[in-house]
């Protein structure tokens, strides 16, 4: 996969520059072990991931990439100390493959991305010392390691944004090497060095291989004219953003090329949008190559174990054929192997050691004795080895015939019990394997092309919390303290209800009657709703007090010398109580309005549609919840990860796995 060059990396952060100064540090994340991502919301325009790999790219996408479980340490970092920073600005370093991202939270931090070789993201604090990153290395220039003085690679090669006739003149006169390669080794890289050329040669001739050394005053001048025609475009911001095809040839530039001019283009708006258009499929089409690796690491794991197994099975049912030929054997021949027992025995109680034996066997056999001729070699504890119809035995001179048959017969029925076991386990392991190669069917299903992440054009009452009550009515409440002042300010109606529970950090809730009778049922679920949109949830409570009032109590006007916070509101008069209000909620799609994503009391959803899961506050975090649900009533596609993310409650979740079972029972 093809490295950003000095020029796209120049065109991406002036892109970015533009785009994110001011915008807000959200959560980092880190899907392989070389790219990080950063989030941030930018006002009026929303959330903006910024993809940056190292040694390789830096854009904005909207193709997001599967997160780990359990974030590594550098984006923990990054959320520990940068989440809600606000950008200062993004810069090239010295037209160089560094970039610079400077936010400001309780003081200046930067962040360097590195894009030449295998690159680098490095945290620094305003002293530019590294606080952390993402890869150490220590070498004989740079230390890049904790604690250490960041230090900039060494400058090299020229700004073709700012060079002048001169310094390029004085550049070919100090190179030994030829003309396309002095300017591709000068920051232009091989393509935009071929390209001043190609341009160039439509008013003088020149040869890319010309050595500097040779050329003209009239071609460095032009050489010069072709650099700033190109980059002038760049310079003034004129740029054309596309990707080119040709056969098997595909490239993403930020300006039209004469070297690609009858090339397949692709024009994009932005060079953001094009960079994660060329790069964002491709790179998901490695990290599907390493989790496939993985994943057949896996399933070789228990294919090697059950040729293991199943070599064993195979070793057992051939000990038990052949200690079984070999007792029959023994019986058949008995009389044979009694004569040479006893030829042994006797040489032994007479003083003969077993090496004597063995040599007057040996010696019999050579000259012919027939009973001999079935003797192989006896070892120094007197154990015979004999040879009958091709049978190797093992015969123990102290033992009796059918004792030594006994001893084969005894092996035969080992291994016999042995198979048993040996059955049971293979049984297990193809389970194991099926179950494994199923796992990676479903987790490569999952690993396809990556779906590009549209922004939606949500209702009004879904950029707040909300839900539709059994009896059809719309409540809403506060999802931060803007919110908060939203619902009282600009959608709390006099015949409405609010409310609030009874608890520091809550949701201002409205339930909007429209006209409609307010109910006990209504009552009772909105109490559920604003409960558990509290920090009752994150707290772990399972019930919290809640008190409903009507509009005219809502003020934001405090008592003499007080100040209310953002966000907080005054209640004057008599409080409505709903005690002990239950902290649950259900997630589902319903179908109001077109179908869409609710959160709201379990009775809520269970009035408006039928496949929906039931979470209290638990254990799990939100990006692994969020994917649990997402399988279970995701049926139609309509969803994405982040959908589910954003109608989760503050704080850990867990699926009330009780509720469903009992549903399950009632239903069978």
């Amino acid at each position: 996969m093809k490295s950003m060059s000095n020029v796209d990396i120049y065109t991406i952060s002036d892109e970015l520059n533009n785009l994110l100064s001011g915008a807000r540090v959200d959560k980092s994340f880190q899907p392989t072990s070389d790219i990080v991502v950063m989030r941030f919301h930018v006002p009026g325009t929303g959330r903006i991931d910024l993809v940056m790999q190292c040694g390789s790219r830096i854009h904005t996408s909207q193709y997001p990439l599967e997160n780990p479980t359990t974030p590594p340490s550098f984006p923990m970092l990054l959320r520990k100390r940068i989440k809600g920073a606000h950008v200062e600005s993004i810069k090239q370093h010295n037209f160089d493959r560094v970039i610079e991202i400077k936010v400001k939270k309780d003081k200046y931090y930067t962040i360097i991305v590195e894009l030449f070789d295998k690159g680098n993201i490095i945290l620094l604090d305003d002293e530019n010392n590294i606080i952390q990153p993402l890869k150490r290395k220590q070498l004989s220039a740079r230390d890049i390691s904790s604690k250490k003085e960041y230090k900039f690679p060494e400058e090299r090669g020229m700004n073709p944004i700012t060079v002048t006739e001169e310094e390029l003149k004085e550049l070919f006169e100090n190179t030994e090497s030829d003309v396309v390669r002095t300017l591709a080794m000068n920051g232009l890289g091989s393509l935009y060095a071929e390209e001043i050329i190609q341009r160039a040669n439509n008013i003088i001739d020149i040869d890319k291989n010309t050595p500097t050394s040779q050329l003209s005053d009239t071609q460095v001048k032009e050489i010069h004219r072709s650099l700033k025609e190109l980059f002038d475009n760049l310079k003034n911001g004129l740029i054309k953003p596309q990707i080119v095809k040709k056969d098997s040839k595909e490239d993403v530039v930020p300006l039209n090329l004469v070297k690609y001019a009858d090339f397949e283009k692709t024009s994009y708006n932005t060079f953001n949008e094009a960079c994660d258009e060329f790069y964002s499929k491709k790179v998901n089409s490695s990290i599907k190559n390493v989790k496939e690796a993985a994943w057949n690491k896996k399933v070789r794991k228990f294919e090697k174990r059950l040729n293991l197994q199943q070599e064993t099975l195979d070793n057992f049912t051939k000990t038990i054929e052949e200690s079984q030929h070999k007792g029959e054997v023994i019986y058949s021949n008995y009389s044979t192997i009694e004569n040479i027992i006893n030829v042994v025995n006797t040489a032994w109680s007479n003083n003969y050691s077993f090496k004597e034996i063995g040599k007057t066997l040996k010696k019999a056999k050579k000259d012919g004795m027939a009973e001999a001729q079935i003797y192989e070699s006896i070892d120094k504890m007197g154990v015979l080895i004999l040879n009958i119809a091709d049978t190797t035995l093992n015969i123990n001179p102290k033992l009796t015939i059918p004792e030594n048959a006994e001893i084969y017969y005894e092996k035969a029925k080992k291994a016999k019990r042995k198979t048993k076991g040996a059955l049971i386990a293979i049984e297990n392991t193809k389970k194991q394997l099926e179950d494994i190669k199923s796992k990676k069917d479903i987790a490569m299903e999952r690993v396809a092309v990556p779906k590009k992440r549209v922004k939606k054009n949500l209702k009004w009452y879904e950029k707040l919390r909300w839900f539709i009550s059994s009896d059809n009515i719309l409540v809403i409440g506060g999802r931060d303290a803007n919110s908060n002042e939203m619902v009282v300010k600009k959608y709390l109606e006099p015949n409405d209800i609010y409310l609030h529970a009874d608890i520091h950090g809550a949701s201002s809730t409205a339930i909007k009657l429209n006209g409609n009778e307010l109910n006990e049922n209504t009552i009772k679920e909105s109490g559920e709703f604003a409960a558990s949109f509290s920090s009752a949830w994150s707290m772990g409570f399972t019930t919290q007090d809640v008190y409903w009032v009507h509009p005219d109590q809502v003020t934001k006007t405090p008592e003499a010398g007080e100040f209310l916070p953002k966000g907080s509101f005054v209640i004057r008069g008599h409080r409505n109580y709903i005690r002990g209000a239950r902290v649950k909620l259900a997630i589902g799609i319903v179908d109001y309005e077109g179908k869409r994503i609710m959160a709201g009391p379990v009775e809520s959803l269970e009035a408006h549609c039928d496949n929906y899961v039931v979470l209290k506050p638990g254990f799990t975090k939100k990006e692994a919840i969020a994917k649990k649900i997402l399988n279970k009533i995701n049926e139609d596609d309509l969803l994405t990860l982040d959908d589910i993310i954003r109608v989760l409650p503050s704080g850990k979740c867990d699926i009330d796995e009780e509720y469903h079972l009992r549903k399950k029972y009632e239903k069978n």
